[in-house]
């Protein structure tokens, strides 16, 4: 499940703003850091071994940013043959830590991970590329879709060890 997390790629829009958004990352870059692949991977790798066939193993990382801000993480992953599907619901997305009463919509977002809070910037890309399986989607399906967050990556194909080499520490 390491290898799965290490390989999801981010690949921002265009229009990025210097006001909004941090240029310091990359345009295309890894979806999660070494601290949170060592976290998720065994978890979801657990829940994965547990889950039936028909059931998603989903998964929520929230971050405290402020006193009443939060950046969120969440998807869920599920199984279908030999392919691996990971839905990234939600990508560093902020959000406030207290739910407003005021709101119509103050559901507690911990218990929809696989929900959208904000419109997600970017697309999702696998690395390597040739484990990343293509959606079916033809024609005007592709236009409707573009907000969908989801990769299928033939997993069991995937190498044990990395394909990447990792620079070495004199």
């Amino acid at each position: 499940m390491a290898a799965v997390l290490r390989g999801i790629m981010i690949q921002e829009p265009l229009t990025r703003l210097p006001l909004y958004d941090d240029l310091s990352i990359p345009r295309r870059h890894q979806a999660f850091t070494e601290e949170e692949v060592a976290f998720l991977a065994p978890l979801l790798h657990r829940g994965l071994n547990k889950a039936t066939p028909e059931e998603v193993v989903t998964f929520y990382q929230s971050k405290l940013l402020a006193f009443t801000n939060r950046e969120v993480t969440s998807g869920g992953v599920y199984v279908d043959g030999d392919r691996l599907h990971v839905v990234l619901s939600n990508y560093r997305s902020g959000t406030n830590a207290i739910g407003d009463s005021g709101m119509a919509d103050n559901q507690d977002d911990r218990l929809t991970p696989l929900r959208s809070l904000a419109p997600q910037k970017g697309t999702l890309h696998f690395e390597p590329p040739e484990f990343q399986v293509r959606p079916d989607d033809g024609g005007l399906a592709v236009l409707f879709h573009w907000d969908k967050r989801e990769l299928i990556i033939l997993f069991s194909r995937l190498p044990v060890t990395p394909t990447v080499p990792r620079p070495s520490t004199p």
